[in-house]
């Protein structure tokens, strides 16, 4: 059984066809960590999905994002029902964990409603 470290199954993107989908269809939303698509699953729940490319940078940094993405979306269950990728930019490296979580938060608060 999955702990709450950890995202469970149902509540990931993982298929390239459900990214295309979300980039296709969903919502794009600037900011200043990262792009964000947001888009309806129909689901009761919220799933995540990280692009994180080799242009972002090397594979310490784009795992480091990658934690801090996952973990700011474990702690902020706020947007059930959307499906959220994220591409991040290199300044979520630079900034505090507070500082990305309170924009991420604003920005789906904004975009959910």
């Amino acid at each position: 059984m999955p702990t709450e470290a950890t995202l469970r199954p149902r509540e990931r993107i993982l298929r390239r066809e459900e990214f295309e989908r979300i980039y296709d269809r969903g919502r794009k939303v600037h900011a200043k960590f990262g792009i964000i698509f947001l888009s309806d699953n129909g689901l009761a729940v919220a799933r995540l999905g990280i692009a994180a490319t080799r242009k972002f940078g090397g594979a310490v940094e784009r795992n480091r994002a990658k934690r801090r993405i996952r973990d700011v979306f474990r702690r902020n269950k706020i947007a059930p029902g959307f499906d959220i990728v994220v591409i991040p930019k290199r300044a979520i490296l630079d900034v505090t964990l507070d500082t990305f979580e309170a924009e991420f938060r604003g920005v789906l608060e904004r975009f959910t409603r």
